[in-house]
């Protein structure tokens, strides 16, 4: 496990790298870099009563190879939000290394078909988040939540979610898994994504079986990190949108330790009567823009669980593309057609408030955060 990794002998070649991944995926149809300098993004401030604070660890799994990389071992990376004791002093943690944010500025436009090519104005690396890093945590000990992104994403774009709920006295503990992530910066240099479109079964399949041992990982490696005193063990959920949304009812079912979960739009008809015999309380969300609705209503069919359906929405407004994309828009850097395909065209403040209330309440009742009041209906 380690703090912080430094820059690596990759991390040197940057330049290079970028350049050519450039070329090898062609000329862009985004928008021309902006006339009056980068375009400025924000996340939205945690509604709780509590600072954030942030840590970021790289967890090695020694017995366990990389799937997407041979010959070497597994490593991930997590960042650990949580109610802080006291934030002076301590800087807001960037949504992105610099070194990530250059990797995810050629990446992103792959990844999700509509956002700015390299070169189009966003600095991507000067995106705040409001965690602020290393401040020390509020005493007691608290529930922890786990978030495995949607497939392609790395865990940083599921920041405004995390933080409303350490904001509200929760732990939660975002996981990257390199290889299928955008881009994940490691000790040994930044890993970027193997993912070309849509996976076929067979990637699907090996997507989901790591990032179920991730999961699992995390959760051995919980009580050796520094913030263990302030973790309770025995009351643990997850949740995750996608290919993470798969990987978390996969890990609730499969897992004793995982006491509840939620369910962002992922498919659940890889192991169908895993999920079919689940008897732990589960929450799923799904949009009416969804493209794949057919496929996930059937996959859904006969999985124990509450449903909340959000409309004019679609996939990505589960993650932190909620905000930054209508800012992009706003800046003329996507489209109205590209915005209503990644997030969909209503107001995303609506929709990820009902994420953010709907998804507090549950755990609200499943895991209780002492002392505090429940979460609005």
């Amino acid at each position: 496990m380690s703090n912080h990794p430094a820059p690596s002998r990759r991390t040197v070649v940057k330049g290079s790298l970028l350049g050519a991944a450039a070329l090898l995926l062609g000329p862009g149809t985004g928008a021309a870099r902006a006339a009056d300098g980068p375009t400025a993004l924000r996340l939205p401030a945690p509604t709780g009563p509590h600072p954030v604070g942030l840590r970021t660890f790289v967890l090695t799994d020694s017995g366990r190879a990389d799937p997407w990389e041979p010959g070497i071992v597994r490593q991930v990376k997590i960042s650990v939000l949580y109610p802080a004791r006291t934030v002076d002093g301590f800087p807001r943690a960037p949504q992105l290394t610099p070194d990530e944010a250059d990797y995810f500025a050629v990446l992103a436009p792959r990844v999700h078909p509509g956002l700015p090519e390299v070169g189009a104005g966003v600095d991507w690396g000067a995106v705040l988040t409001h965690g602020h890093v290393d401040a020390p945590p509020l005493p007691g000990r608290r529930p922890v939540l786990l978030y495995t992104p949607g497939g392609g994403d790395s865990r940083t774009l599921g920041t405004a979610l995390a933080e409303d709920f350490a904001s509200h006295g929760r732990i939660v503990v975002l996981v990257d898994h390199p290889g299928d992530a955008s881009q994940v910066e490691l000790p040994g240099g930044t890993r970027t994504t193997v993912l070309r479109g849509e996976p076929d079964p067979a990637t699907f399949r090996t997507m989901i079986d790591t990032r179920v041992a991730d999961l699992r990982l995390v959760l051995d490696r919980l009580p050796g990190l520094p913030l263990a005193p302030v973790m309770d063990p025995r009351r643990i959920g997850v949740y995750g949108h996608s290919a993470g949304g798969t990987a978390a009812v996969h890990a609730l079912a499969g897992d004793d330790r995982i006491a509840a979960g939620v369910n962002l739009e992922g498919y659940l008809d890889l192991d169908p009567e895993l999920v079919a015999g689940l008897d732990k309380p589960l929450l799923m969300f799904r949009t009416d823009g969804f493209e794949s609705a057919a496929r996930l209503e059937r996959s859904w069919a006969g999985v124990p669980a509450r449903r909340v359906l959000l409309t004019d929405a679609n996939h990505w407004i589960f993650g932190d593309y909620a905000h930054l994309v209508p800012q992009l828009q706003a800046a003329g850097l996507v489209t109205a057609g590209a915005r209503a395909a990644l997030v969909g065209a209503g107001n995303p403040a609506v929709a990820t408030a009902r994420v953010r209330y709907g998804v507090r309440a549950f755990f609200d009742r499943r895991l209780p955060v002492a002392g505090h009041r429940r979460a609005p209906q």
